[in-house]
């Protein structure tokens, strides 16, 4: 970024309940922190601010925050609209932490619910649950299309519902803008299918990285059960290495161990989908990547396919997606913080 060498200044704009106290916070900010998750676990907007001479006023619990950063002289990012559900006030020195968190994921989103489905498809599933919550569903349509033979709520919230749901197919469900969005996990699209255009990130940009690396052969598949309604019998249906060994009742990784899901679905469909999803999750888990960008990147969205230059050739080969992001804001600096995990496709 040509930012790199003009040592740029940071910029913000925060409102509060739509009133900008942007210029109430420059002489007071210690940090402005935003965190950016993936899933239904809520977005974080961390303020702390300088009080003390004990003049600020503590901001009431449920107002609305909205925030954009960037850099001066560039158009800001607009980073979402959250609502304050935590103030803390410590010392000394006297700082004021206000903390608040995404507010597309409250209300009614955690109320425990009972409801059943029978011979339907996923994409009919989370449209009533987006109806219920007010949201407009947003589902890519090879997810939509999924058949569902049946599926219980009991006692359980639409955001673990839908959070269960998107482990059992591999997929990313979470609200954004008021959208219920469900898309494939680590596939770096949009949940319409449209591809995120790959973005490249050079070692020059940061000044910190790690990377881990598993043993890529401790499962050699997955095996999921199911019950054959003809003959009454449990099958099974294998996902992953040809030469995983189909008896292998395992559930801890070894050498040519098969993990071994303890459900058992009610069609070999169900139980072909919950392997190769938990196959695919296995696989995105072999290396893990984190990097903190020292001229801070507001832009980059979890999701976001990578491509990574100037590390060893085991990191610079890997097709890397985000999936997290941290922004951290002060006074002089806007850095950002990246997780990354291995892209998947089908």
């Amino acid at each position: 970024m040509s930012q790199a060498h003009h040592h740029p200044s940071p910029d913000y704009l925060v409102t509060l309940d739509g009133r900008d106290i942007t210029p109430l916070m420059q002489p007071r900010l210690i940090e402005l922190t935003i965190t950016d998750n993936p899933g239904f676990e809520a977005d974080q907007l961390d303020i702390v601010l300088d009080d003390s001479d004990g003049a600020l006023a503590m901001p009431a619990r449920g107002v609305v925050v909205n925030v954009a950063i960037g850099w001066r002289g560039d158009a800001l990012i607009d980073k979402g609209t959250y609502n304050v559900d935590e103030v803390e006030h410590s010392g000394a020195p006297d700082r004021l932490t206000i903390r608040a968190r995404s507010a597309d994921l409250r209300g009614r989103f955690h109320d425990k619910r009972n409801q059943s489905w029978h011979g339907t498809m996923l994409g009919a599933v989370i449209s009533s649950i987006a109806a219920r919550n007010n949201l407009v569903p947003v589902i890519a349509q090879a997810l939509a299309d999924r058949a569902i033979a049946h599926l219980d709520q009991t006692d359980e919230s639409d955001a673990n519902m839908l959070t269960r749901l998107a482990r059992m197919h591999d997929s990313i469900a979470t609200v954004k803008d008021r959208r219920l969005l469900l898309m494939p996990n680590g596939a770096g699209t949009t949940a319409g299918g449209t591809p995120l255009q790959p973005v490249t990130i050079t070692r020059s940009s940061g000044d910190q990285h790690r990377f881990a690396a598993a043993d890529r052969d401790a499962y050699t598949g997955v095996l999921a059960y199911w019950h054959n309604t003809r003959t009454g019998q449990r099958e099974s249906f294998l996902a992953g290495s040809e030469n995983a060994p189909a008896g292998d009742d395992t559930t801890e990784p070894g050498a040519g161990s098969v993990k071994t899901l303890r459900h058992t679905y009610a069609s070999l469909r169900n139980a072909r989908e919950a392997a190769e999803a938990e196959w695919k999750r296995l696989q995105r888990a072999v290396a893990e990547f984190s990097l903190t960008l020292a001229i801070g990147q507001p832009e980059l969205i979890p999701e976001l396919p990578t491509h990574v230059v100037g590390f060893r050739p085991e990191i610079d080969s890997a097709d890397w997606i985000i999936k997290r992001l941290t922004h951290r804001l002060t006074p002089d600096s806007l850095t950002t913080a990246a997780e990354f995990q291995i892209r998947t496709s089908d």
